[in-house]
């Protein structure tokens, strides 16, 4: 699906899963390199940054939750920047660019200047938001690691559940950085090609830029160090907690055999059961009998 809009000299088009027959009307419309052309029909798996005569292609991707696997993966816009037109192209429904999108016609029916005001102005506008999105979600992230510091000093045996919370956790955050962090180095070539190509003025809009990359990735780097720290505290009180739990065990399994051979053990003139036939093995089923009851005794209370 294509979507055109224009305000003054400059156009901006939206693709939205493009078809061979929008990318050539483009190619035309606009003298996009073929190659250009060619990527904007699939995926791309990684971020790049191209300078052409007429444009500058540029690939970035940014994370989504995905409901169904829990778990964060990347999707991707491509960017072809002209000295007048702007060009987007995704391969899912992205609310932030059908909003943005309202915007510019409203900017454009009200000849304001702000948003519309030229193609550097958009574009920074449109990637700032994208960053401003990673924000939120790691706000979402921020929120589930202090919902598990909280939990893991409670007074109940709780730390076994944490262990899953806490994986689902360090794998969201594994996977920001891995979609996030190539973001850094393309940014950087993307200055070098943006000054070439829009001259010295377009340093002031990719600083800006370059300090919202910086916001998120000092915010992912947080809380990766925090829920680091907490699985390691988490660690050290389950170790702590079992083995506890396996001392108080033994402890108490071994308690009523004690009782039993102090008993039988005692130096009197009359014991029970010993001397009648059998009386050896009667006293070990009647230990054996002992450490079964405490055994079930643990396994009701749910403490094995």
């Amino acid at each position: 699906m294509i979507s055109t809009f224009k305000h003054k000299k400059m156009t901006w088009v939206d693709l939205e899963s493009p078809t061979s027959g929008e990318v050539k009307s483009l190619m035309k419309k606009y003298h996009i390199h073929p190659l250009v052309a060619d990527e904007l029909l699939r995926p791309t798996l990684r971020p790049k940054v191209d300078l052409y005569k007429d444009s500058i292609y540029l690939i970035l991707h940014f994370p989504a939750f995905n409901p169904v696997t829990r778990e964060y993966v990347g999707y991707e816009i491509d960017f072809i920047i002209g000295k007048n037109f702007f060009i987007t192209a995704h391969y899912q429904t992205i609310n932030i660019i059908v909003e943005l999108a309202k915007s510019f016609e409203a900017d454009a029916i009200l000849r304001a200047s702000n948003l519309s005001q030229n193609v550097t102005s958009l574009f920074f506008y449109i990637v700032k938001q994208l960053y401003n999105i990673s924000l939120k979600e790691l706000d979402g992230i921020q929120i589930k690691i202090e919902k598990i510091e909280r939990e893991m000093f409670l007074q109940t045996p709780a730390q076994h559940n944490l262990v899953r919370k806490i994986s689902h956790v360090r794998r969201n955050i594994l996977d920001f950085r891995r979609i996030l962090s190539p973001h850094k180095e393309i940014l950087s070539s993307f200055e070098y090609s943006g000054k070439k190509f829009f001259g010295a003025e377009f340093a002031h809009y990719l600083n800006n830029l370059i300090g919202e990359y910086y916001k998120v990735w000092n915010m992912l780097e947080s809380s990766k160090e925090t829920i680091g720290s907490l699985q390691e505290t988490n660690d050290s009180l389950l170790s702590n907690n079992d083995i506890m739990k396996v001392l108080t065990i033994m402890a108490f399994v071994t308690f009523p055999l004690a009782i039993l051979t102090s008993l039988f053990g005692m130096n009197t003139k009359y014991l029970p059961i010993v001397g009648t036939p059998g009386d050896f093995w009667i006293i070990v089923g009647m230990m054996l009998g002992a450490m079964f009851i405490m055994f079930s005794f643990f396994k009701f209370k749910k403490w094995l």
